[in-house]
């Protein structure tokens, strides 16, 4: 998995491992947190690779390292992701930088994962490929213009490689709403509680709500591809 060395990310590998799978805990900057994560995980075999989101040519050596060490790949769960909070009416804040940013890592580094892992995840003949979505790409309400545009493009990108590498491969999208994981920069509790208070079920998200449902994608629900499965305490209605 990529982006597995914190929060969400996290909460699926420790969900997974218990599960039984052997798990490469993905990274970009975060060495020390992604070893502390496999440290952790129940069983055995598990381990960390550096995937970083920039780099297409790291992703494919990550893709080699797994088909030496394990030969296939079942489930790849794409967790990394990155945003910053500009107000939305704030479009000299959202420079070409910010933007070119959000969009590298949410959306064409889950891309170029898939398309590094291909072979391997096609091998298993039943393998599935979640991606950590957001509401914000249907509600387009999140910190940042461009954060909710990378959002959409990921389920939209995941409709299309969902029919373009069926039967093989199923892909779905888990979309929360804000998630207690210090993800968004200066997000304060507040913001959180307030969030939640604004749902019908008033309840803050944390990192296991968004790892069960992941879970379930990848071992309930077969027939389930191309398509988002949304956990926000009712925040989009």
């Amino acid at each position: 998995m990529t982006g597995g060395s914190s929060g969400i990310g996290a909460a699926t590998a420790h969900r997974l491992a218990e599960a039984g799978a052997f798990v490469v805990v993905g990274y970009h900057a975060g060495r020390e947190r992604a070893e502390a994560v496999v440290s952790g995980l129940p069983g055995h075999g598990h381990t960390t690779l550096p995937m970083p989101m920039h780099d297409s040519a790291a992703l494919l050596e990550a893709a080699k390292a797994v088909k030496r060490g394990f030969g296939r790949v079942d489930v790849l769960v794409n967790s990394a992701g990155t945003t910053k909070s500009i107000p939305h009416h704030d479009l000299d804040g959202l420079t070409d930088e910010i933007f070119d940013e959000i969009y590298a890592v949410n959306v064409r580094g889950p891309f170029a994962t898939v398309r590094a892992f291909r072979a391997l995840l096609e091998h298993s003949q039943d393998a599935v490929v979640v991606n950590i979505s957001s509401i914000s790409a249907s509600t387009g309400s999140g910190s940042s213009v461009a954060y909710c545009a990378s959002k959409a493009a990921l389920d939209t990108m995941g409709r299309s490689l969902a029919r373009a590498l069926a039967p093989t491969i199923r892909f779905v999208s888990v979309s929360p709403a804000a998630v207690d994981t210090g993800f968004v920069p200066g997000r304060a509790a507040r913001a959180l509680l307030a969030h939640a208070e604004s749902a019908p079920l008033k309840v803050v998200a944390d990192p296991d709500d968004v790892a069960v449902a992941v879970l379930g994608a990848v071992t309930h629900l077969r027939l389930a591809t191309g398509t988002e499965i949304v956990v926000d305490a009712g925040k989009h209605l």
